[in-house]
């Protein structure tokens, strides 16, 4: 990355100030560009307000308090626990407060001139934004679109944010449900699942395919399925939720589960069966843009929708919606502007859920590399062998790794257990950087820790782990 070149700056007006859209407006700035945010609601977007933020707050706290009771283990007895659920939602809050202000301060000083409303194109050299005191209109010579997404409501189960809750609800209670039934068994839906669990409500998980977790590495989700039942979560699968009815306090929920009917009964409903990219009202068609069916905006690899000045990025820009392939194609966008070379070639990008016990995931899964016709290797490493994993009480789960049998190229990475969500980082770059297992087998990690898992499962590769026997 280099700084901007002689060339005058461009007006830029980025609608929208989550993690995509924030991160190119300070790019935008750093690469000498003249740049107006606009953005409805408050700075930092879904992730930092009512997503990423504020549930690994909470899921922090409802890990602490699991942990204090689980400290008899190791001859520490704690009485007396309790749980203020109005200091836990404020304190929750003062982080994002502090997150959020950061980003603030970012932008005023990199002179980004951020103007509160909502915005929608015009034409392709124009922005309205409405706002308190009226609409006003901003000139400009390229628009980034970062509107994000939003939750996706079933039949029969709109939010009304009493009994029904989206994740943004489930984030900021008032108190703690009795019986919690969760409608969708994916990250979002199992992550505050667990949360409600440690924090003292029943919990039950309706899903719609044959597991928990769709789309991940099946031996991974094996052990949270196995997790789930050990907290006393129930996962019904292969059901649909239809409808529910209210009696009182009490919700009665109607569900299909393959031609079966039946009723479940909660006190408080969470529907958590994915998110929609967000673009009502955005104006697309006024320069003739369309989102495809599934609610995305094509783009090429340089974030160019098919208006050459029109930028898309983040969740509106297409799959995997997470916040850091947003922010990474919001860099992108801001240098391709700038005029500089650069396209989206990621290799692999990340995955991290925070379920009990965490769970991360990068590159290509078995079925994937095989579906590719690649002959592949598999090594795997359980964390029960490793001393810093026993010594935190967490020795259930393990590392894969996926290797081209050929070449022994890392192709995929995929962990579940203590604090995976930070080592995939390490698999991350490795496959960027076309890493073979025998490369991270060679390197030395320090002992004892947590990533000499990772270690391990690149020498089981070629069944050369020390710390466990594999038979040849």
């Amino acid at each position: 990355m280099t700084a901007s070149s002689n060339a005058p700056p461009r007006h830029v007006v980025v609608i929208g100030a989550g993690p995509a859209g924030y991160v190119c407006a300070i790019r935008l700035a750093q690469l000498g560009q003249r740049v107006t945010i606009v953005e409805k609601d408050t700075l930092g977007g879904t992730c930092l307000n009512v997503g990423c933020i504020p549930s690994k707050a909470l899921i922090a706290a409802g890990a602490l308090l699991e942990r204090i009771h689980e400290a008899t283990t190791m001859g520490i007895t704690v009485e007396g626990v309790k749980l203020d659920l109005a200091r836990l939602v404020a304190w929750k809050g003062e982080i994002v407060n502090k997150l959020t202000s950061g980003v603030g301060g970012l932008l005023k000083n990199h002179k980004v001139e951020h103007v509160v409303g909502t915005g929608r194109i015009h034409d392709a050299r124009s922005v309205k934004v409405t706002t308190a005191g009226g609409e006003k209109t901003l000139a400009c010579d390229d628009i980034v679109l970062a509107t994000g997404s939003v939750p996706l409501a079933i039949p029969g189960f709109d939010f009304d944010r009493k009994r029904v809750w989206s994740s943004t609800e489930a984030l900021a209670p008032d108190r703690i449900p009795q019986h919690l039934l969760v409608i969708g068994g994916g990250y979002i839906g199992l992550e505050l699942g667990f949360l409600y669990k440690k924090l003292g409500s029943q919990v039950t998980v309706v899903e719609f395919t044959e597991g928990a977790l769709p789309g991940q590495d099946r031996d991974c989700v094996r052990v949270i399925e196995r997790s789930l039942k050990q907290s006393g979560i129930k996962l019904i699968t292969k059901t649909a939720a239809k409808s529910f009815e209210a009696q009182g306090s009490k919700l009665f929920v109607k569900v299909d589960s393959e031609g079966k009917a039946d009723t479940l009964e909660c006190d408080q409903i969470l529907c958590t069966v994915g998110r929609k990219p967000y673009s009502d009202g955005l104006g697309l068609d006024k320069v003739g843009l369309k989102v495809d069916a599934r609610g995305f905006l094509p783009v090429d690899k340089r974030m160019r929708t098919s208006v050459p000045n029109v930028y898309a990025i983040g969740d509106l820009a297409g799959q995997p919606m997470l916040a850091h392939k947003g922010s990474k194609e919001g860099l992108v966008a801001a240098a391709v502007i700038a005029g500089q070379k650069d396209e989206y070639d990621a290799r692999c990008v990340p995955a991290v859920i925070f379920t009990s016990p965490e769970m991360a995931s990068v590159g290509l899964l078995e079925e994937d590399a095989k579906k590719q016709g690649r002959e592949i290797l598999v090594g795997q490493f359980p964390f029960a062998a490793n001393g810093r994993a026993l010594s935190l009480l967490e020795g259930d789960g393990f590392v894969k790794i996926v290797a081209d049998a050929k070449t022994d190229e890392i192709l995929g990475v995929h962990m579940v257990g203590p604090e995976v969500t930070e080592l995939i980082a390490e698999a991350t770059l490795a496959i960027e950087m076309g890493a073979t297992s025998e490369d991270l087998a060679r390197t030395i990690h320090a002992h004892p820790t947590l990533p000499e898992a990772v270690m391990e499962a690149a020498e089981s590769v070629h069944k050369l782990a020390v710390h466990i026997f594999q038979r040849k």
